[in-house]
């Protein structure tokens, strides 16, 4: 063990503050629990409560969906089906067909990414949102987003952890990292400059880089930022 602080900002599996869990690690920005629990929660609410899953097949894919399918039983909801793919598929039509045929009201993109961006494009191009079916994209950033443009991206239903534009707070943060970028901050690089802040000052508290002391000094000290307020780091990690 090498005894060092992690922060995880854009890992997405709950194994990491589960099984997985280590005394140094930090899980910030999301999970996919929280990001099932967000998306899968909101959408059967509104009466979304059939689902078809493209999963991408790998840890992540895997737990997205299974922690989605998981809200879904338990709001009444049912799962009509699943599909794996492979990791940057070069092409979705067969899984799509598939996902349409189930007649599901919702299907739910457990992929990201390149992944998200081919799907998207590719249910639309096969009729799938002009046949009444909405598609939820599990995990998606703001750059996936103007990546596709509105034509593609309008209607999606998510869950994010930050937004550049919700408050004063997060426009000031993120102007400053426009006038760096050029671009506005998606919520993994927001949380990671959060996270990493947190350890700085946890650091410069404690008058030492000692993982163990630093780590107790950040589980104890309430997060209050542009990013997250009275957040605090639990004994797990998250």
């Amino acid at each position: 063990i090498k005894k060092k602080v992690m922060l995880f900002a854009g890992s997405a599996s709950t194994v990491l503050t589960n099984q997985e869990c280590s005394p140094y690690g930090v899980h910030y920005v999301y999970d996919t629990y929280a990001l099932a629990t967000g998306t899968g929660r909101a959408i059967v609410e509104s009466g979304g409560d059939t689902w078809f899953f493209l999963t991408a097949d790998y840890a992540f894919g895997k737990s997205m969906e299974k922690d989605t399918s998981q809200v879904v039983n338990e709001m009444g909801g049912r799962v009509l089906g699943s599909i794996k793919h492979p990791l940057n598929a070069s092409d979705f039509s067969s899984f799509l067909l598939q996902a349409q045929a189930s007649k599901a009201k919702i299907i739910g993109f457990a992929n990201a990414g390149r992944d998200t961006q081919n799907a998207v494009r590719g249910a639309v191009e096969f009729g799938l949102t002009k046949g009444g079916q909405k598609l939820a994209t599990l995990l998606i950033f703001d750059t996936d987003l103007k990546g596709m443009g509105l034509p593609l991206a309008q209607g999606l239903l998510f869950t994010t952890g930050f937004y550049w534009d919700m408050n004063n707070e997060t426009r000031a943060w993120s102007k400053r990292f426009y006038a760096l970028q050029q671009k506005m901050p998606t919520m993994v690089q927001a949380g990671m400059y959060s996270a990493t802040m947190h350890y700085l000052n946890a650091v410069q508290a404690a008058g030492t880089d000692n993982a163990e002391v630093v780590m107790k000094k950040m589980k104890a000290t309430e997060i209050n930022d542009f990013f997250a307020k009275k957040g605090r780091i639990r004994e797990d990690g998250l």
